[in-house]
Parts: structure tokens; C-alpha cells; sequence
């Protein structure tokens, strides 16, 4: 990439190619973006946000647009949100969040429309929701879920639920979950994880389940993984990972398999890789990248490869969010 960063998101367009955007640099808080093109291997500058920020979400609009929400830049929390248009290169302001959030999630509903759930808001871990209207470029409040939480996962399920799972608030991890209906505008609880977990992974799998892997818990970094059952609400405990990480990455392959790449673990950071195998529920090790690395982003490409870009390959985390900067990454891999 043309700039290190960590903390940045990353969104497949409809072009197959790949926007990163802002994140953490080296020395500063980004606003820039580029784009990755599959067909030559190569990183271009695009046009820059208005504000630089991490911690932040994008989403990509039936529009084609990608909308950024809200994030933090050190010191200030956002609610500002903004489209990338890319027809033009170019960034224009969208409405404001009704609340200041990172740490957040957001998920494209069946009707469009971005639910926007929980984070960290200007002193307090927050319980909020409100979702974006892109027909009328608003945002709205709706129903509040039932536990306030930050660095939690949020995934669509099959029938245009959005579950929601653990992370923490100011109180303690949490291994509850619940689920959003876009119908009723209300929120459901659901069975609970066997294990509090935050900075995990959430995967949609191809017979509707959900893979959770890793993260942190109440006794350290986790190797243990869960599968959700849409069906029967419940959570059981499925093979563990062969290394326990928190802040990687996992990806659905076309094979079915769950590929998990890099993370940190305390005392030192990953370049090991593993794939999960539905059919037997077992992890197996695969290539190794390149580089150790955590907080970065995975992205699953046209051809079926995955872009591994950024992240940090720091020997020490202090968090939440004074990270070593000076270990930021511009380097990317495929797999």
C-alpha cells in the first residue's frame, strides 16, 4: 500500500477491486484511501475523507457507494458519516449518527438499509441503535439492544436477522447474544456463548451457522471456537484453534472452509494461518504469511483469493487504541 495502516477497513467494490481506508499510520490518524486492483497487483491513491479516523466501519450501498461511519482519532469519538463514490474518486458528507460511537458494528439489512449497533461513546459503552436510510440519506433511531457493548460481532443470518455476540461494556466480557428483526424494529434475546469473548471473529458458514473464533476472555486470549445454530438458538463448543489469537481475521473460502489469519497473543504476534473444516469441525495449519501481523483486514477477492493488507507487527499492545505505531504495516500478501 502507499501508506502503513492499521485499524483501516477494507470493502470489495463492485469492480472487484479492493478500497482500504483510513486506519492509523505511523505517525497520525489517516483520512487517505486506495485502491487495490486484482487484475495488476497494484495499490492508487483515491480521494481523501474529510476527517481522518480508525475504529470506524464501511459499508458497501446497493448503490455502489460505500458509506464510512463514525471512529475515533485519539482523542475524539465521531458521529460524522461519509460516501465514497466510486464513479468519481470522490467523498461527500452523509448524515450525521445521532450518537458519537467506535468500536461499533455495521450490517446491510435485506431492505439497504445499515443497522449501526452499540461501541464506545464519548464516556460510556453504549446499548443504541439506529440504522441508514440511503434514499434519504438519514439516520434513525431504533430499538436499543439489551446489554451495552463495544468490540462485539454483528453478522446477518439467513433470514435477515442480525445476531449479535459478546464483546464488553464497562461492567465486564460478556458471553451473551441477541438478535435484531428488521420487521419489528425489536431486539431478541438469544442463547448465550459457553465463553465471554471480545475482539473475536463471527463467520456466516454455508449451512447458516455461525463460527465464532478466538478473542479475548476473562482468563486471557482464546483457541476456543462455537458454532450458532439459527434453529435451535443454541451455541455449542466445536474444535479449537491450534493457536489462541485475538484482533485476526477470518474468511469463508469457496470451499466452505474458515480461513484465520495472523492475531496477537500477549507475548508475541502471528504470521501462522489455519482453516476450519465444517464437515469434520477440526483446524488444520496452512501456509504462513509472510509478515507477523494483527489489526489488519482480509479481503476475498473475485478469484477467490484473499488480500491480506496492513496491520501492525508490534511485540507489545497497549489498548484500547495506543497501539505501537511505529510497527504499522504497508506491506500485502495473497493467499
Amino acid at each position: 500500500m502507499n501508506a502503513a495502516r492499521l485499524l483501516h477497513t477494507a470493502s470489495i467494490l463492485e469492480n472487484g477491486k479492493v478500497l482500504v481506508i483510513g486506519g492509523a499510520g505511523t505517525d497520525s490518524t489517516l483520512n487517505s484511501a486506495e485502491l487495490y486492483d486484482p487484475t495488476t497487483g497494484s495499490w492508487t491513491n483515491t480521494g481523501n475523507m474529510s476527517v481522518a479516523r480508525y475504529y470506524h466501519t464501511a459499508s458497501t450501498l446497493g448503490n455502489r457507494q460505500v458509506l464510512v461511519t463514525g471512529g475515533f482519532n485519539d482523542t475524539t469519538p465521531f458521529n460524522s458519516t461519509e460516501l465514497y463514490d466510486p464513479t468519481t474518486g470522490s467523498w461527500t458528507t452523509a448524515g450525521s449518527m445521532n450518537v458519537a460511537r467506535y468500536y461499533h458494528t455495521a450490517s446491510i439489512l435485506g431492505n439497504g438499509k445499515v443497522l449501526v449497533t452499540g461501541g464506545y461513546g464519548t464516556s460510556r459503552t453504549l446499548n443504541s441503535v439506529e440504522f441508514y436510510d440511503p434514499t434519504t440519506g438519514s439516520w434513525t433511531s431504533t430499538g436499543n439492544m439489551s446489554v451495552a457493548r463495544y468490540y462485539h460481532t454483528a453478522c446477518i443470518l439467513v433470514n435477515g436477522q442480525v445476531l449479535v455476540t459478546g464483546g464488553s461494556n464497562d461492567d465486564s466480557n460478556l458471553n451473551s447474544s441477541e438478535l435484531y428483526d428488521p420487521k419489528t424494529g425489536n431486539w431478541i434475546t438469544t442463547g448465550s456463548m459457553n465463553v465471554a469473548r471480545y475482539y473475536h471473529t463471527a463467520s456466516i458458514l454455508e449451512n447458516g451457522k455461525v463460527l465464532v473464533t478466538g478473542g479475548f476472555g476473562d482468563n486471557g486470549i482464546l483457541n476456543s471456537t462455537e458454532l450458532y445454530n439459527p434453529t435451535t438458538g443454541s451455541w455449542t463448543n466445536t474444535g479449537n484453534m491450534n493457536v489462541a489469537r485475538a484482533f485476526h481475521t477470518a474468511s469463508v473460502l469457496e470451499d466452505e472452509k474458515v480461513l484465520v489469519t495472523g492475531g496477537y497473543n500477549f507475548n508475541y504476534n502471528f504470521n501462522s494461518a489455519e482453516l476450519y473444516d465444517l464437515t469434520t469441525g477440526s483446524w488444520t495449519s496452512t501456509g504462513n504469511m509472510s509478515v507477523s501481523r494483527y489489526y489488519h483486514t482480509a479481503s476475498i477477492l473475485g478469484n477467490g483469493t484473499v488480500l491480506i493488507a496492513g496491520g501492525n507487527d508490534g511485540f507489545q499492545m497497549i489498548f484500547p487504541g495506543q497501539f505501537l505505531r511505529y510497527f504499522t504495516l504497508n506491506s500485502t500478501e495473497l493467499y
